[in-house]
């Protein structure tokens, strides 16, 4: 057991920005298309944090030309290149799976007021 865990921490990334559910963030993820790389931006909400030490995941929700798509990305990714927290949410859940059956303006978070 320990052998797993020596290698898990070589793979766990030291600068992460810190980041909750609720929060809407920009995820800037490398993308290989044939032989050349780009970075692609995915901006959305928050709606689930789960696991821990290098197997975290978190999902991120935004409606895209009407249609909700949910993308899940490990914490630790080497393909992660940064994530910015564009506004802070106030929510009261751990997971807001409720936002899926809202559409319009009903699936907007509270702003989380910091003085």
């Amino acid at each position: 057991m320990d052998l797993i865990k020596s290698i898990e921490l070589e793979q766990v990334k030291s600068e992460l920005t810190p980041f909750n559910v609720g929060d809407t963030i920009k995820v800037h993820v490398r993308i290989k298309e044939g032989n050349r790389e780009r970075i692609q931006i995915f901006e959305g909400t928050v709606i689930k944090k789960q696991g821990g030490s290098n197997r975290a995941t978190f999902t991120v929700r935004k409606i895209s030309y009407g249609i909700g798509v949910e993308r899940t990305f490990p914490i630790h990714s080497p393909k992660i290149e940064q994530i910015d927290v564009v506004r802070r949410g106030k929510v009261r859940r751990a997971r807001l799976f409720y936002l899926r059956e809202r559409t319009g303006k009903a699936t907007k978070v509270k702003e989380l007021r910091t003085y």
